[in-house]
């Protein structure tokens, strides 16, 4: 198996890793790696799963206590397609060979552009629409778009330099003067075409690029869900959406999450009144027996890369991942290892979790373990413990480190593989500059 990935896979890594746009993602994710680490730690502090938690910190902290917190995942992982936009931005400006900063901002600007800024169904008491930019276009759901408008307007805005349409002040001005001027008439340029862009989206029923992008993925989606394959189908989703950056349950729960509720809800009416449990696929099901660790099951390879890792990425970042993965928080392996466009680790990604499912089913359907109960539990409840006390059977908590064990396996030789990629690119590697501002 090593042997095929090495000879198959390894020299498809190689290419992509050589193209320049795609080396610009990669590093972009990479410049935002630390914030979201640090919003992951305050995230896991929110959602710690000991029952009295909460009321223990309200005592503390007052009854709006995790407001405080909010604020810290707001600037960052709520931000994070615009963060990115603007890290790919400068990213690629660095592989074009010009200005690194003012791609970047070009980069925001343009995606903010394409960006609603006014929402009719918002109103306050007096009929005022709600103006301003909404988290849901600029979180994760916006990293999609967010990719192509920066590697777009920094090509624009390298070809504008490139063919000389500069303002070239005399020596002797300041530098921060002459820079403003030298990238004025390239900017006017990359603005104006996104400020076309949004103009042509606004006479289509689309109204906005955003929403042309939920449309062409949503509208596969609503087939798909309607078949019998139905969480099979939301885990493969959710999985292969997240190769291309995009936040896949965040896509895949607009149509799936309401069907995933009413099955929840109907269980846990069922459980009250001490009838049979109806339906496998409850939220529940989904949060707690498809995936642990986060989407791709990803603790299975965070515990590889802890324990089996030979490269320094591997063996630092699993370190520095482990703890938020036994509370499902995994977007530091996500972006940071990274699994996205990474050919390699996608395919145990989406292999696992599709799995876990088909075990799980079985499991249920047998009778070995019970339905879920439908009872809420905080996504963050580790494996074992939220098994246990979503279906009040021990043997659930069982089967959850059992797949855990099981992924070990799947993901080996594919971390094999990726881990001596990373030893190589190590050994041969030399000193990365520092980050500049031109």
């Amino acid at each position: 198996m090593i042997e095929f990935i090495e000879n198959k896979l390894a020299p498809i890594a190689l290419k992509l890793g050589n193209n320049k746009v795609l080396i610009a993602i990669r590093d972009g994710f990479l410049l935002t790696t630390p914030l979201i680490i640090v919003a992951s730690v305050f995230m896991l502090i929110g959602n710690f799963p000991i029952t009295g938690y909460a009321e223990f910190m309200a005592g503390i902290f007052g009854a709006g206590w995790k407001s405080y917190l909010d604020a810290i995942s707001n600037a960052s992982i709520n931000l994070i397609g615009v963060l990115n936009v603007m890290a790919i931005g400068y990213s690629y400006s660095k592989t074009k060979n010009v200005n690194a900063f003012s791609g970047a901002l070009l980069a925001y600007v343009s995606f903010l552009i394409l960006t609603p800024q006014v929402h009719p169904e918002f109103t306050n008491a007096t009929g005022e629409v709600f103006k301003g930019y909404a988290f849901g276009n600029l979180s994760s759901t916006g990293l999609f778009l967010g990719m192509i408008v920066a590697i777009i307007a920094v090509e624009i805005f390298s070809f504008a330099t490139n063919k000389g349409w500069v303002i070239k002040l005399p020596e002797g001005v300041p530098s921060a003067v002459a820079l403003s001027f030298s990238v004025l008439i390239p900017s006017f340029v990359v603005m104006s075409v996104f400020f076309a862009v949004r103009i042509l989206f606004g006479l289509t029923s689309f109204e906005f690029a955003q929403n042309f992008i939920y449309a062409v993925l949503q509208t596969p989606l609503l087939k798909v869900g309607e078949s019998k394959f139905f969480e099979l189908s939301y885990q493969f989703i959710s999985s292969i959406l997240w190769f291309f950056g995009i936040h896949g349950p965040g896509v895949a729960n607009t149509v799936y999450q309401p069907i995933h509720n009413a099955m929840t809800y109907a269980n846990l009416e069922a459980f009250n009144a001490g009838l049979v449990q109806p339906y496998i696929y409850t939220k529940t099901f989904s949060d707690f027996f498809t995936n642990f660790g986060g989407s791709g099951s990803t603790i299975s390879l965070v515990i590889l890369m802890m324990w089996r890792g030979k490269s320094e990425r591997m063996k630092q970042l699993g370190k520095l991942s482990i703890v938020p993965a036994i509370f499902g928080i995994n977007e530091m392996v996500i972006f940071g290892l990274p699994i996205v466009l990474n050919p390699i680790l996608v395919i145990p990604f989406i292999i696992v979790p599709l799995i876990n499912t088909i075990i799980a089913t079985g499991f249920t359907v047998l009778g070995w373990i019970p339905y879920t109960t439908g009872v809420t539990l905080p996504w963050t409840m580790p494996p074992f413990f939220s098994g246990w006390l979503s279906t009040g059977s021990v043997m659930a908590g069982m089967l959850q480190l059992g797949l855990i064990v099981l992924g070990i396996f799947i993901y080996y030789p594919f971390f094999k593989v990726q881990d001596k990629l990373y030893v190589e690119e190590e050994t041969q590697s030399k000193p990365s500059e520092e980050i500049t501002l031109s």
